[in-house]
This record gives structure tokens, C-alpha cells and sequence, in this order.
């Protein structure tokens, strides 16, 4: 596909964008003090937006104990020892990062931290963020032991024949961990919110969807806004409570006029936990996993999610819903649309994230009920994770169905692009590259996975631009570089439609600019 025509010369006044065009038009533009950037043919495009993402609780735990990327057990377990080494006496070591695939049944056992960690409270989020791995004394101090029951919508992996806790806990279980740990303080939630905005600014993202905001975080958030020390806009989501379901919907209000929308925050949706993971088999299946007959976890039955999907509608909040199963999209899209019959049309514009497992019947409902696919595209390859835990337990058939991409695109739907960092890498550029050869960013040499499914790179720089911004209700003000809009910009070092698909990760961010002022400029 031939690039589209581009721009030349932008002139920027406050935070507007006042002349987009050809060089020779932006000249009147130009006066004393005037800073101007030789683009030198470099691509222009608007700020990345990233529509789900976790930038506070990703960043603080840039300063614990990180396990990203490690390929074998004894790395992980070398790991862990440098962070007890380091670590004050008898204190908790927490981090995160951890792959699922290195260990069987994705079950790492405490047996491994004991040894490297006798003295220390341990407890490390898997990369996914939906399982943990605890040591003997984590688990004492929260009174894990054999008579401790699962928790709803959780589940503590076990040791067969005695019961003991094996040291994996999987979603709500986690929890009885965590809960024991330390508070974080403000001044740290801060440092961590402005560590993942300041790396968002280094991909070229000048807005971000945070998709789980908590109270300590809301209060983080605000007080950065309030100093203007937030350097990329962010579109928060309140964490739902599945066990309080439509109770919390009042109080949801009360945080949302207490803190009213600025240019760089804004509280305006809810994020829905519907599911859990296909990997450690709390995905919420239309059939059983291969060789079981378990149908996975859904948070609520159908009739709750209703009510909930009603009631936050009703009182104007955008919906975000996490949704991996194919059960757990079904019913998300069920309660949409029950909201729309209880409620009448609106602009509601509700986002489904990572949507990874289609029954193909439900791909059509999205453009039909006007709802938007938030895909993390760089998930789309055969790795460990899809190769090991997920193929298996879903067989071929229901495989050919996973993050379906171009399918959806093709029915009209707005598709919207997401990292779910730190999950996985915050870089729009890593996940454009995916989405388009659906084949691992370090050997594009094998065949695509699910070939079919590969998208073009002008639908994948939609998902991070226009789209993305349609999904928020900023089209009219973000989204693309026109005159009056938001002067929120990329420049890449090089043109994208001249770089060969294999080589788009590698293209790097040489300016950012978030409402005119330089957040981020290579050196």
C-alpha cells in the first residue's frame, strides 16, 4: 500500500495545531523565538493513543523485583536471589513478571523461593497479571494454609493428596496476599505514574487509557494533574468490585464530580473484570477446555453483569470490560446491549479489551451494537503461550478463532489498538509490527500465525490514532493533524510505509509533543 500524502510543515501555537501542510504555507508562521524542527523527511503522524494500559501499578513496580523476559527457570530463581541480596532483612519482596510457560501447568511451586528466600515474605505477579507466586512465609502471613477455601472468582493451586497450598494463586486469590502487603505511598504511586508516562512518552503515546484506576492511584493522578506534571493525557476507568456489582455505582458518581475532567485526567469509565486468562483455565468458555470439564470462570453470572452494564450506562460512564473466553464475550455483549434496551440509544461507544477467543457468530455484533474491539495485537504470534498453554486446551478449531483482528476490522467495527503494559511491551511500533505479519518480532522468517487474520498498516495506525480517539470522544479534538485540533504529535525517524514490516519495531520515536510542548526528543 503507497503511503498517503504527507505533511510537510505543522506550525503549533499554545496547544493547537494552526497550519498543517506544505512547507512554503508555514512560513508566515515563523517569527522571533519561533523553535523550528527540520523534520528532514522524518514521518509525522498524531500521538499514539494506547486504550488499555496500567501505568500506575506498572510503574511502581519498575522499583520491585523484575522477572520481564527471563527465558528459563534458573534465570528467574538468579534473579530473585540478586533481589533478596539487596533487600533490608525480614522485609517483603514483591515483583513481577514471570511467564506463565516455564513452568508446568504454569505452576510454580514455593519450594523454588524457599530455597533463595527463607527469611523474606515473597510474593511475584505473573507477567500476565493473573496469577502469583508465593513463598511458605507469604502464604503463613495471610493464613494460607490446607482448610483455606478459594475465594470467589479465585483459586489457590494445591498440592494433590494433602491440600497444602502449592504457592500459586490464581485471580481473586491473589488478593489474600496482597492485602497483607505494605501500603505504597503517595510520593510512590507518583514516582511510578511518572516513570510509565515518561516511557509512554519515549513510544510517541501522548494519551493512555489507565484500566484499572484505584483509590490510591485516583489520588496520585490528581495531584500530579493539579502541579501539571502529567505528561501525557490519561483516560481513567474506576476498577469495578465484582462482589459489589451495582452498589458501587453511586459511589463511582461521587468520585467523578469530586473530580472533574481536565485536559490531562479524566475519571469517565469503569473497567469490568468479566474473565480471567485462557493459560491458567479462568477463561469463561462456550465449551469445556480440551480434556476437562471445566467451562473456566466468569466473574458474574448473567444476570448481574446485566444490571451492572445498566446501571454504569444510565449514569454515563463508558463501559471497559476485559474479555478473553468467548463466553465472556458473549455475555458482555448481552449486557450492552441490555443496557441499550433499558436505557434507549446513546453515544455510549463501550470498549471490550483484549477479546482473544471469538465464538465467529458474536464478530459481527460489534459493528452492529456499535461497540469497539480493543485488541493487543502483539500478542497475535505462536509463542510459548499460545504454542503451550492455549492452543492445547482450546484444540484447532476453536483456535482458528483467536484474535481475530482482520475479521473484526473487516465488518466495519472500530478496532482500537492496546499494550496492556506492562503485561507486555508498552511500544505501539512492536505491536504494529505483529498485527501485520502475525509472526514474533525477533524471527519473521516462519509462517504467520492464522495468516488470515494479518492487517495492514494504515488499519494498525487507526487503532493507535483516529480510532483510539474515537473510542474516548476526542475525534473532534485529537486523533489526526488538522487545523484547531490538539497539537498532540509523533515524529518517527522514519517512514513506516518505507519500512519493511520486519523492521517497523526498530524505527524509533524522534519527537513527541503532548498539547505543544516536547515530552520526548532523541538525543
Amino acid at each position: 500500500m503507497a503511503s498517503p500524502t504527507p505533511l510537510t510543515a505543522i506550525a503549533i501555537r499554545g496547544d493547537r495545531i494552526v497550519y498543517a501542510g506544505s512547507d512554503a504555507g508555514a512560513d508566515p508562521w515563523v517569527a522571533v523565538g519561533t523553535r523550528v524542527v527540520d523534520l528532514r523527511g522524518r514521518m509525522v503522524l498524531p500521538g499514539f493513543r494506547d486504550t488499555h494500559a496500567h501505568p500506575a501499578t506498572g510503574g511502581i513496580e519498575q522499583a520491585g523485583c523484575l522477572l520481564d523476559d527471563l527465558e528459563t527457570v534458573s534465570a528467574v530463581v538468579e534473579a530473585i536471589a540478586g533481589c533478596v541480596q539487596r533487600a533490608r532483612p525480614g522485609s517483603w519482596i514483591r515483583g513481577s513478571g514471570w511467564a506463565l510457560p516455564l513452568f508446568p501447568e504454569a505452576n510454580p511451586h514455593k519450594d523454588l523461593l524457599d530455597a533463595v528466600a527463607p527469611d523474606h515474605p515473597v510474593i511475584l505477579v505473573a507477567a500476565d497479571g493473573h496469577s502469583a507466586w508465593a513463598n511458605s512465609r507469604a502464604l503463613q502471613a495471610a493464613g494460607i494454609d490446607r482448610s483455606t477455601p478459594d475465594p470467589p472468582n479465585g483459586r489457590i493451586m494445591r498440592e494433590a493428596g494433602s491440600g497444602e497450598p502449592s504457592g500459586t494463586l490464581r485471580e481473586s486469590a491473589v488478593r489474600l496476599i496482597t492485602r497483607q502487603l505494605p501500603a505504597y505511598t503517595q510520593d510512590e504511586w507518583k514516582a511510578g505514574i511518572q516513570t510509565a508516562l515518561r516511557m509512554a512518552n519515549r513510544f510517541g503515546i501522548t494519551t493512555i487509557h489507565e484500566a484499572a484506576l484505584l483509590p490510591e492511584t485516583l489520588a496520585a493522578y490528581a495531584s500530579l494533574d493539579a502541579h501539571d506534571a502529567l505528561t501525557a493525557r490519561v483516560v481513567a476507568a474506576l476498577f469495578v468490585d465484582a462482589g459489589l456489582g451495582v452498589a458501587q455505582v453511586d459511589s463511582f458518581i461521587s468520585v467523578r464530580e469530586q473530580y472533574p475532567a481536565t485536559p490531562f485526567f479524566r475519571v469517565n469509565s469503569a473497567k469490568i473484570m468479566a474473565d480471567g486468562v485462557i493459560e491458567s483455565g479462568t477463561a469463561a468458555l462456550l465449551a469445556p477446555y480440551v480434556g476437562t470439564s471445566s467451562l473456566g470462570t466468569a466473574n458474574f453470572r448473567p444476570g448481574q453483569l446485566d444490571s451492572l452494564a445498566a446501571a454504569l450506562d444510565a449514569a454515563s460512564f463508558r463501559i471497559h470490560i476485559h474479555t478473553i473466553g468467548d463466553r465472556a464475550i458473549r455475555m458482555s455483549l448481552d449486557a450492552l446491549a441490555y443496557a441499550r434496551r433499558q436505557n434507549g440509544p446513546s453515544d455510549a461507544r463501550p470498549i471490550l479489551a483484549h477479546i482473544q477467543l471469538f465464538d465467529p457468530a458474536d464478530i459481527p455484533r460489534f459493528a452492529a451494537e456499535g461497540i469497539i474491539g480493543s485488541f493487543q495485537s502483539l500478542w497475535a504470534y505462536a509463542d510459548t503461550y499460545v504454542t503451550d498453554l492455549t492452543e492445547p486446551v482450546l484444540g484447532p478449531e476453536r483456535s482458528r478463532w483467536l484474535y481475530p483482528i482482520a475479521s473484526l476490522a473487516a465488518t466495519g467495527a472500530t478496532v482500537v489498538g492496546g499494550s496492556d503494559w506492562n503485561v507486555s511491551s508498552m511500544n505501539p511500533l512492536d505491536a504494529i509490527q505483529v498485527g501485520m505479519t502475525r509472526t514474533a518480532l525477533s524471527d519473521t522468517t516462519g509462517p504467520p500465525w492464522i495468516p488470515e487474520e494479518r492487517v495492514d498498516l494504515t488499519t494498525l495506525l487507526r487503532m493507535y490514532t483516529i480510532n483510539a480517539a474515537y473510542a474516548a470522544g476526542d475525534e473532534q479534538e485529537n486523533g489526526t493533524l488538522e487545523v484547531g485540533k490538539l497539537a498532540d504529535i509523533v515524529v518517527l525517524e522514519r517512514d513506516l510505509y518505507q519500512t519493511p514490516p520486519a523492521e517497523i519495531h526498530t524505527v524509533p520515536v524522534a519527537l513527541t509533543i503532548v498539547g505543544g510542548k516536547v515530552v520526548y526528543e532523541m538525543e
